[in-house]
């Protein structure tokens, strides 16, 4: 028996010697070891452990020798634990935090590709939190008088007793950007594609690229005044002209790049609201409620952002949002004002463009879509909304 226990110790000497070989190595060598080296070691080491100890319980008390190699086997596990945690040149630690970084990057492709939906809010519903994001534009067409005509608004008619109503139109300027003396109807957006026109109206002195058609109305700012006009596009007629009080005029403080836009007329789910400016608030955005029927203005906010450095606004669900232009092919809706708060803020939802200057922004609530004007383009934008 005891020469059997004593050809095992010498097998595990033999072993031990080898291990503590290697180790030496490792420790005095300058080059760094993977991790497969060290698990290698850990598992002999562990091996080594396990038997010596199966041997010290099989033995009827203690064995000097078996002790000893006990107690190497420990020094061994300690030596290689540090060895493993002081790698010389660090690489371990570095491929760990790189295998961690890779991790994470994956993780964040994994998400970037994940196709997140929107949630959903049917039109006229204003539960959702504010506006989230912005498509990439849709290329509607050029505007029926041509290139030269830059400036100018479209949109498509809301009328709240008849929501699904599919009416469009479309107001070009003439070519000295002030000067509102037509407009268009069309009663599809196929008709609007093909040029087929239901009614094309002529006013009398409008001016600006504030215009919007509202539940069959097309209200505009009267030439050179602070006159605001109602105009009834099936009977080609005048409905009733009513001063706005206050309000500056004359290009006074009209948008940062688009000139004689000083009233800028807005339609959201409550309905029909003017933007504009005053001399007592300091050229800063003015934001009056309209009653459409009479043209009182049954309520108004003033904001501390200045309008000329704006270049762009509209309305949805009672929130005020401004543009203002970041380079010839991107515009930044930056600010907000909610009036039902009376709370303003910051965002910056970035909109892509197709020429340089935006001549007009408008919401309809029939779709959800943001109708611009640019530099002659008529484009169209989806919503996403919080």
């Amino acid at each position: 028996k005891v020469r059997e226990y004593t050809k095992v110790i010498e097998v595990y000497q033999q072993r031990i010697l080898n291990l503590t070989i290697r180790v030496e190595h490792m420790e005095k060598n300058s080059i760094s070891y993977t991790e497969l080296d060290f698990q290698l070691l850990k598992v002999e080491i562990s091996e080594l452990d396990r038997l010596v100890t199966q041997l010290k319980s099989s033995l009827v008390g203690s064995n000097v020798i078996v002790e000893e190699i006990f107690l190497e086997i420990r020094n061994l596990t300690i030596l290689v634990n540090e060895l493993e945690s002081l790698d010389k040149n660090n690489i371990l630690a570095i491929r760990r935090q790189i295998a961690s970084l890779q991790a994470r990057l994956k993780e964040c492709e994994e998400n970037t590709n994940k196709t997140t939906v929107p949630p959903y809010f049917p039109p006229g519903s204003c539960t959702h939190r504010g506006l989230l994001n912005v498509s990439q534009p849709y290329i509607v067409k050029l505007n029926w008088r041509g290139s030269s005509y830059k400036y100018g608004s479209w949109g498509r008619d809301y009328s709240p007793s008849n929501p699904e109503k599919d009416v469009y139109w479309v107001a070009p300027l003439n070519t000295d950007g002030r000067y509102l003396e037509l407009y268009r109807i069309y009663n599809s957006f196929d008709d609007l594609l093909l040029f087929k026109p239901t009614y094309e109206r002529r006013l009398t002195y409008g001016e600006g690229s504030g215009a919007v058609f509202y539940d069959n109305y097309f209200y505009y700012h009267s030439y050179n005044s602070r006159y605001i006009t109602k105009h009834d596009a099936r009977r080609n007629s005048v409905v009733l002209s009513k001063e706005l009080p206050g309000a500056a005029i004359s290009n006074r403080f009209s948008y940062a790049g688009v000139a004689w836009q000083d009233i800028d007329f807005a339609v959201d789910e409550s309905g029909l609201w003017v933007i504009y400016s005053t001399e007592n608030n300091m050229g800063n955005i003015v934001i009056s409620k309209l009653n459409e029927t009479t043209l009182d203005v049954l309520n108004t906010w003033q904001t501390r952002q200045y309008k000329p450095s704006v270049s762009n606004a509209f309305m949805i669900c009672g929130v005020l949002y401004a543009t203002r232009t970041m380079n010839t092919r991107k515009e930044e809706i930056f600010f907000m004002y909610d009036t039902r708060t009376g709370q303003e803020g910051r965002l910056s939802v970035i909109m892509d463009k197709k020429l340089d200057q935006i001549q007009s922004i408008d919401y309809s609530p029939t779709d959800q879509k943001l109708y611009v004007y640019n530099d002659g383009y008529l484009l169209r934008y989806d919503l996403a909304f919080q």
